[in-house]
Parts: C-alpha cells; sequence; structure tokens
C-alpha cells in the first residue's frame, strides 16, 4: 500500500512538473503568438508588482523592429548587421547563439532610413522551419534546427510597399502564405513550405504593414488580410476570394493594425478610421460580411488591439490606452496619458501587457470600468518597436538593436 500511495504520489508530481513546465515554457512562434491573437497562456501575476526587473542577460543582435520568436528552448530574431539581414537561433536561457544565416539586403532610405533600418517582418516558426521576410521583400525558408536554407525567394521585380515590408507571413497547413508586391500590385501567395513551389496566388491590392490572420466561418478556413484598399477573405485552400470589404486609409494614412478575429467577427482599425466590426456569414455557396458597429472616436496607429471578457483594448491613434465593448463598440474608456504611436499589447489573463516605443513596459489591469496602472518600468534606454514575449516569469525584448531577457518574480 506505501509502495502504491508513494508510486501515485510520484507520478501526481510529475504531472504537475509538466504541467507548470508547459505553462512556464510557453511558445511564442510568430507574430502576435500562437493564434496571432496577442493571448498568452500560463501567466502568473506576482503578489507585489517589482519597481525593476532582473535582467538574465543582453545580446547585440542588429537594427530592426520585427519581434523575437520563442519555439522550444530556441529563441528567433531577425535584424540587420551592417549590410546583410539576419536570422539568428539563440538559447533561450542563456543567450548563446545556436546558429545564423544572413544575406545582403537592400539600402534603407527616405523616411525610415534614420530610425527604422532593419527588418520589420516578424519571423514565423512551424513545422521545422522558420521563415523571414526582409525589408526589401526577400522570402526565406530556413531549418529551424540548422538555419540552412530550404529555400528563398528574391524580389526579382524589386517591388515593396513605400516604407517598406512589415508583413509577417503565416505558416498554414504546410503552406507560407504572404503578401508580396508593391503599391497597387500586390499578390497574396501560398507557398509550399518544404519545396517553395507556389500552390495558389490572389492578385489585387498591395501589401500594406498588417499581418494576415485565420479564422473559420461554418467549417471553412480563411485567411483574413487587410490590404491597401480592402479587407479580404480568402479560401485557405485554394486562395479564391471569398468575400470583400472596401477599407480606404484616410489622407496620408496606412493600414497597419493585424485583423482582430473574435470567432465569426473580425474587428479592423486604423488612424482616421477608427473601429469597426464585420461578422462573415455563410450565404448560399458564398459569405456575406455584415457590419456590426463602427465607432469614430477610436482607431489605432502601428498596434493592433487585443481581446479580454468581452472588451478590445487598445492604444490609441491619441497615443492613448483605451477600452471598448466588443458586442456594441461602445467606448468604456480612454486613459488620460499619453504614451507613443507604436506600443505592443498582449493578453497575459490576469493583466494586459504593453510596451510604447517610449520603452516603458506597462502593465495594466483588465477592466472595462476604468484603466488600472499596476507597474511601469523603463526596460531599454533605446526605442522599442517590436511585441514583448512572455513566457512564464520571462519577458524577452527586443529594442532597436539589443536582445534581453528579464525575470518578473
Amino acid at each position: 500500500m506505501k509502495k502504491s500511495n508513494l508510486m501515485i504520489s510520484l507520478i501526481a508530481g510529475m504531472l504537475i512538473f509538466a504541467l507548470t513546465s508547459s505553462a512556464y515554457a510557453q511558445d511564442w512562434p510568430q507574430w502576435m503568438g500562437i493564434n496571432r491573437d496577442g493571448n498568452v497562456t500560463g501567466f502568473k501575476a506576482p503578489q507585489n508588482w517589482p519597481k525593476e526587473l532582473k535582467q538574465e542577460w543582453k545580446i547585440t543582435v542588429g537594427l530592426g523592429d520585427a519581434s523575437p520568436v520563442l519555439v522550444g528552448t530556441k529563441l528567433y530574431s531577425f535584424s540587420r548587421q551592417g549590410t546583410d539581414e539576419v536570422v539568428l537561433c539563440m538559447d533561450a536561457t542563456s543567450g548563446k547563439e545556436l546558429w545564423q544565416n544572413k544575406y545582403a539586403a537592400v539600402v534603407v532610405t527616405g523616411p525610415s532610413a534614420s530610425a527604422h533600418q532593419g527588418p520589420r517582418s516578424t519571423p514565423t516558426v512551424a513545422e521545422g522551419k522558420i521563415v523571414t521576410l526582409g525589408v526589401g521583400g526577400v522570402l526565406s525558408c530556413l531549418d529551424a534546427s540548422k538555419g540552412t536554407v530550404v529555400w528563398r525567394k528574391e524580389n526579382s521585380s524589386n517591388l515593396f510597399p513605400a516604407f517598406y515590408t512589415a508583413m509577417s507571413p503565416i505558416i498554414l497547413e504546410g503552406m507560407c502564405i504572404a503578401h508580396l508586391g508593391g503599391k497597387d500590385n500586390g499578390t497574396i501567395v501560398a507557398f509550399d513550405l518544404t519545396t517553395g513551389n507556389e500552390k495558389w496566388k490572389w492578385s489585387g491590392d498591395g501589401p500594406t504593414y498588417s499581418s494576415p490572420a485565420l479564422m473559420t466561418v461554418e467549417g471553412k478556413k480563411q485567411v483574413v488580410v487587410f490590404t491597401e484598399k480592402n479587407l479580404v477573405g480568402l479560401s485557405l485552400t485554394d486562395g479564391k476570394e471569398l468575400w470583400k470589404v472596401e477599407a480606404i486609409p484616410q489622407n496620408r494614412f496606412y493600414n497597419s493594425a493585424t485583423p482582430v478575429i473574435n470567432g465569426q467577427t473580425v474587428i479592423v482599425t486604423g488612424q482616421g478610421v477608427g473601429t469597426k466590426a464585420f461578422r462573415i456569414e455563410k450565404q448560399g455557396d458564398g459569405f456575406l460580411p455584415k457590419e456590426l458597429w463602427n465607432n469614430t472616436e477610436l482607431g489605432t496607429k502601428y498596434n493592433t488591439p487585443v481581446i479580454r471578457d468581452g472588451f478590445l483594448y487598445g492604444l490609441s491613434n491619441g497615443r492613448k490606452f483605451y477600452c471598448l465593448d466588443v458586442a456594441k463598440g461602445l467606448t468604456m474608456w480612454t486613459d488620460t496619458t499619453m504614451n507613443s504611436d507604436f506600443g505592443a499589447l498582449i493578453n497575459c489573463g490576469s493583466v494586459i501587457m504593453s510596451l510604447p516605443g517610449n520603452s516603458n513596459l506597462i502593465v495594466f489591469k483588465p477592466n472595462e470600468k476604468a484603466y488600472t496602472e499596476l507597474m511601469k518600468i523603463k526596460v531599454s534606454d533605446k526605442p522599442v518597436f517590436s511585441t514583448p514575449v512572455v513566457s512564464g516569469n520571462r519577458v524577452f525584448i527586443k529594442d532597436a538593436e539589443n536582445l534581453a531577457l528579464y525575470k518578473l518574480d
């Protein structure tokens, strides 16, 4: 009996360890996390929020705004070093480099040159591969364990958006899907992840600074893409256009936020156009987008909102945190403090975490009644234009040039 009880205790202990380890080591394999919704699982808020964070390591990885990604024990970054764009694979615990792959990159000129010379597109890791999109439109697929090139698509047409690429590719069902091209001349292409062969292609508007998302309606998987002038839904199977909504930016603004998927509802936002919600409904053999609401008061500039318990939290183009009701689109509150144009948000469950461009890591309580700040800590003397990666009590932060691991105890 004692041996049986001991065995049960050991098994229970191993199970608890496995569960806690899994929560601690949650992957963040692409832009906006596992499901591209900014949601973190397994985060446990500290009893008392610290006044500073413990830095475990800090290394210089190069210039760029691409967010790091985490898969298992490996951390990946994509940046510019000199004239090259470099993919780095590191041990997440120590920051030690495991491998690197680089190629010559285009020279960044114009308004982006001074502060944004490196990649803005976040890598995607899946099925043993890592896919990157360089500022000049070079699409690469590498072996995630070795760094060797599986395939690479050079941008022979030399087409890319006015401020270079910022769309982060998505990997779905053995395909890498990316929006390529330049102004008024774009293609959304699905490449076979193993061979690089084209599986399907949609031609139309040029790419924006938004990234594709996945939604399922009546069992039909759809790739939702925010283009230059439209919001479109494409069949994941063959790239067929299933529905389209006009979404023309106002003034000289651009579509930059990733579509927020909430079941059969798509929420889109942008500077000067506010925030809108559409329900995608099955109609006969096709699909019909039905507008649910339109909040003209609040829109975002360079960030994507997140949903928590029926409410949408974001950083407005007025540089202030806000909360909207997802069901009706009503403004619940807008904070009075100004932050910056950019400010990535992630939903950690009990808290919302944000990292505006002013490098203040901010934690606030998700509550529809008022903004309640729990922590604000300066994490870098350089600007930050990437999304932090949270896994357990670990926070990986990429500033303009460096990548660091912090502990939130």
